[in-house]
């Protein structure tokens, strides 16, 4: 009888082994499973906005995370460039901090760059999550590297002190670091590239095509928002002049110049393009008509007092036209791009207005019937560039 109960109590005990392990196998099958879905995601991302979004929101979801943030290193404030060319929404990037040198990373990992998991430290981790008092037990920091050099850091947070444990489970999260960091520098060269179509290669500037997909988007963020828009067209006077007098290396100058002085006179969050030739088109998003016209005199004034000069250190005079129009208050429950033609058209005629009052001057939109305004600019605008240039304003 002894015997038999020995035997029981043993094969109760080993059936709970197996019972232990069956569980545990079947945990790491299904972590295995997320893992892969992850991966597969991650790697299928198109932009580096939905890379973000996976890497910020879906990690959270996936792994049952309280918190989940993500540090780059962007030297050259080009990751800042790209999520606002992106128009990256406040949620989409919520988490996000972008980091001027890989200096406060390199402290946090040492020489190690390897996980770190373990107790939730106030003084060292409250930085990362910025969560509140006692809401964090345990935590994993990922670093992010690149043929051995951080380029950023992805931290997990978790309500439970079990969570992450020192020396548990790191391959998994040694591999998810690794195809993170691939991942971001793939999406960044992607980036880069789709930010060298939509720049005009002789300002720098962004070109037409970049203009007319923010104008839609900023236009929509107006209309939800209900914030003023203001769009200007500024035109070069006389520039066919430059060209015919000092040659057209001194008008690609010129161009380089005006476009410089343009955007030291613009906000962070406005939108200056090369439109074609010698024209330039600005958004000013939440600028009402009083302080949108302020910005551009403030420009006409500055190109008119720049010291320009050609190739030999002669002056040249340089002067702009602008035209200045405003997205209606009230608008009508048509389209984006049909309110985008709208104000760009309005705002053309106001710079034809400009040019035929004497040249070097701000024309506001307000005067002119916005019905006579789209069908006069908008014959022309749609023409095509040689047509266009071939009846060039003055």
């Amino acid at each position: 009888m002894t015997m038999n109960s020995h035997l029981q109590a043993e094969n109760f005990s080993l059936h709970r082994q197996l019972e232990s392990l069956l569980n545990e196998a079947r945990i790491n099958e299904d972590k295995m499973r997320r893992f892969d879905q992850l991966e597969r995601q991650l790697i299928g991302a198109g932009s580096l906005l939905e890379l973000l979004h996976l890497l910020l929101s879906e990690c959270k979801l996936t792994f049952g995370l309280e918190f989940v943030t993500l540090a780059l290193v962007d030297r050259e404030n080009e990751a800042s460039r790209i999520l606002e060319s992106g128009l990256g929404s406040d949620t989409a990037c919520s988490g996000l901090t972008l980091l001027p040198t890989p200096a406060a990373l390199e402290t946090l990992y040492c020489s190690t760059h390897r996980p770190f998991l373990g107790v939730f430290s106030e003084a060292q981790h409250q930085t990362l999550f910025n969560a509140p008092a006692a809401a964090i037990a345990s935590v994993a920091l990922l670093p992010l590297t690149r043929q051995g050099e951080l380029i950023g850091s992805l931290h997990f947070g978790s309500a439970n002190p079990d969570r992450y444990v020192a020396g548990c489970a790191t391959d998994f999260l040694e591999r998810l670091a690794e195809i993170i960091a691939l991942c971001l520098e793939s999406a960044l060269i992607q980036e880069r590239l789709k930010l060298a179509g939509l720049t005009d290669a002789l300002t720098g500037v962004p070109n037409r095509r970049y203009f007319e997909h923010r104008c839609q988007a900023e236009i929509s963020q107006a209309r939800r928002y209900r914030h003023a828009l203001g769009c200007m067209f500024l035109d070069i006077d006389r520039f066919k002049r430059i060209n015919d007098t000092h040659g057209h290396q001194t008008g690609d100058e010129v161009l380089r110049s005006v476009a410089v002085v343009i955007q030291s006179q613009l906000r962070a969050g406005d939108t200056i393009a090369r439109y074609g030739g010698e024209e330039f088109v600005v958004l000013l998003p939440q600028s009402e008509l009083h302080y949108a016209r302020q910005i551009a005199e403030r420009i006409r004034r500055s190109i008119e007092e720049n010291q320009f000069q050609d190739h030999s250190g002669q002056a040249i005079k340089v002067t702009l036209s602008i035209g200045l129009s405003m997205l209606p208050a009230e608008l009508p429950s048509v389209e984006n791009q049909q309110q985008a033609e709208r104000l760009i058209a309005a705002a053309d005629q106001a710079l034809y207005q400009a040019k035929n009052g004497g040249r070097n001057r701000v024309v506001c939109a307000g005067s002119v019937p916005l019905a006579t305004a789209r069908l006069s600019a908008w014959r022309r605008i749609f023409r095509p560039l040689s047509a266009r240039k071939r009846s060039k304003r003055a």
